[in-house]
């Protein structure tokens, strides 16, 4: 192997590529490779973080579902007590009224009983009169009359 002109002239010129190279080339490109290691560390981090906010979001959610159903399970249960509430006290109103009505009919019972028996009263002086009208075979004037019916049932 000879070692001649066009050697040492490659090489002078691969020594300035490389010179050039690490230089002017190769600082922009490292630059540029940090600058994306940098950028894709933070995206990373970012991800991280998000996944971190998203895991503490659904515990959130499971929190306020639960809290949620907690709140509509009491919300059922103070409904249904009071449904049996305003069950318990329609029938005392409607008790309440039926004793009222109960109590009315056998007030009006006992006045028209009342009635009947004035009623009675009233026939039977008319008929004890005319019975002693008919045994006594004479006839009363209405005054005489009058105040024998009244003297009868006041005595009855």
């Amino acid at each position: 192997m000879d070692i001649n002109a066009t050697l040492f002239g490659q090489l002078i010129t691969f020594a300035i590529l490389v010179w050039f190279t690490v230089k002017y080339v190769w600082p922009p490109i490292t630059k540029a490779m940090h600058d994306r290691e940098k950028k894709i560390a933070s995206g990373l981090e970012a991800g991280e973080r998000g996944r971190r906010e998203l895991e503490i979001a659904e515990q959130k959610a499971i929190s306020i579902l639960r809290e949620a159903k907690v709140e509509a399970s009491q919300a059922i249960e103070l409904a249904h007590k009071r449904s049996l509430q305003v069950v318990e006290e329609a029938k005392e109103i409607a008790r309440e009224e039926g004793e009222r009505l109960l109590e009315r009919a056998q007030k009006e019972i006992a006045h028209e009983v009342m009635q009947a028996k004035s009623a009675l009263r009233k026939q039977l002086a008319n008929l004890a009169v005319a019975g002693a009208e008919k045994i006594l075979q004479r006839n009363l004037d209405a005054s005489a009359q009058t105040a024998l019916l009244n003297e009868i049932v006041s005595e009855i």
